[in-house]
C-alpha cells in the first residue's frame, strides 16, 4: 500500500481524538481481521482521529505510531473527543451512504483494445492462447461518484499519475497469489495500470487496502467470465454481436434487469467497428454480495451505448 495514500470512500470524516479506554486490536482491514504487527491500543492514550466507517458507526479509524500508521479500532474501544473549537466550526456535509456504495466496474475485451492499441506491452505480448484471448479483463473498479478519486493522495502522486508516469509510482503491497491472478485479469499491469487504477480509484475504496480493492475486483473478473455473457463472446470471435444479444446474456446469467445495469463501448478500426468495454453498474458490499445481487441494486445506466460490434480476435486485423 502507498504510503502517501489512505483512502475514505464509505468512511465519514471526522475530526477531534479517540481516547482508549481498553486495549483493542487496531486493524489495517477490520472486516478480514487484518493486523499487521499485531498493534492495539493503550489504555487511556489518546490518538487522532479522522473518521468512522459509517453513520451507525461500529469502528474508528485513527493513527497510530504503526505501519500502516491508520487503523481501525471499534467504536467499543474507547471514546470521540472533540476539541471546543472544532464544536463551534460549521458541519462538513458528507454524501449520503447510498452514494458511497455504488461502483463501476469497467472490464476490456483486450484483443479489440490492443487492435488500437497496439504499441502497448501487454498488446504486443498478447497470444492466442493467453487468458485474455478468451476472457473479459479487468481495467477497473471505480467507487462513485466520478469525481470520488484521488482520496488523501499526495498532491506530487497525483501529478505523477497524471502525467501518465505510472512506473514512478510505488509498488503495491499485494500476496503472491493476488498479483498472480491481478497479473492474468489486467494484462495491463505490464503498463503498470494497477498502480494507476489503485492511485486514481482504489484510495478511494472503503478505507480497504489494495490487496483488498484488487480482490474483490477479482471476484467480479471471474464471475463475468464464468458467465453466458463471456460464452457470448467467445462463440463469436471474429464475428459481430448486438447490444441486444449481449442484454440478453447478462440477463440469463444473472437475472432480468441486469441488462439495464451495462454500457458498451466501441472504437473504429478502419470499417471495422470493435467492442472494446463494457462499464457494469454495481452496489453494496462487493466483499458480501454476488456479482448478480450487486448489479440488480444498482442504478440503471443512461443508454446501452455501441448497439453492435465485432469480438475481435487476437492479433491485428
Amino acid at each position: 500500500m502507498l504510503s502517501a495514500v489512505t483512502s475514505v470512500s464509505a468512511e465519514v470524516k471526522l475530526s477531534g481524538y479517540f481516547i482508549a479506554r481498553s486495549e483493542c486490536p487496531a486493524y489495517q482491514s477490520f472486516r478480514r481481521k487484518t493486523n499487521p504487527g499485531n498493534v492495539s491500543t493503550n489504555i487511556d492514550q489518546a490518538y487522532d482521529l479522522f473518521a468512522k466507517n459509517k453513520q451507525a458507526a461500529t469502528h474508528y479509524r485513527i493513527k497510530m505510531d504503526a505501519s500502516p500508521k491508520l487503523r481501525w479500532v471499534a467504536v467499543t474501544c474507547g471514546e470521540h473527543v472533540v476539541p471546543v473549537d472544532v464544536i463551534a466550526a460549521p458541519p462538513i456535509e458528507q454524501p449520503a451512504s447510498s452514494a458511497l456504495e455504488n461502483y463501476i466496474l469497467a472490464v476490456s475485451w483486450q484483443p479489440g483494445f490492443c487492435e488500437t492499441r497496439p504499441s502497448k506491452p501487454e498488446c504486443r505480448s498478447q497470444t492466442k492462447d493467453r487468458f485474455d484471448a478468451s476472457n473479459f479483463t479487468l481495467h477497473g473498479l471505480w467507487p462513485q461518484p466520478r469525481n470520488n478519486i484521488y482520496c488523501n493522495v499526495a498532491p506530487e502522486v497525483v501529478a505523477t499519475d497524471k502525467d501518465k508516469k505510472w512506473g514512478d509510482l510505488a509498488p503495491l503491497v499485494l500476496e503472491n497469489e493476488t498479483r498472480a491472478e491481478l497479473n492474468k485479469v489486467m494484462p495491463g499491469s505490464q503498463s503498470n495500470l494497477h498502480r494507476h487504477e489503485w492511485i486514481k480509484h482504489g484510495s478511494c475504496y472503503n478505507g480497504e487496502p489494495a490487496e483488498v480493492y484488487y480482490k474483490d475486483s477479482i471476484k467480479l473478473m471471474y464471475a463475468l467470465n464464468n458467465s453466458a455473457v463471456r460464452d457470448l463472446f467467445v462463440n463469436n470471435i471474429g464475428k459481430e454481436i448486438t447490444s441486444t444479444q449481449i442484454r440478453e446474456a447478462f440477463d440469463i446469467h444473472f437475472g432480468d434487469g441486469a441488462s439495464d445495469k451495462i454500457k458498451i463501448a466501441c472504437k473504429k478500426d478502419g470499417r471495422r467497428r470493435l467492442i472494446t468495454e463494457i462499464t457494469i453498474a454495481l452496489k453494496g458490499d462487493l466483499d458480501e454480495l454476488t456479482m448478480a445481487d450487486a448489479m440488480l441494486a444498482a442504478t440503471n445506466a443512461n443508454n446501452v451505448g455501441c448497439n453492435k460490434g465485432i469480438v475481435d480476435p487476437v492479433g491485428l486485423q
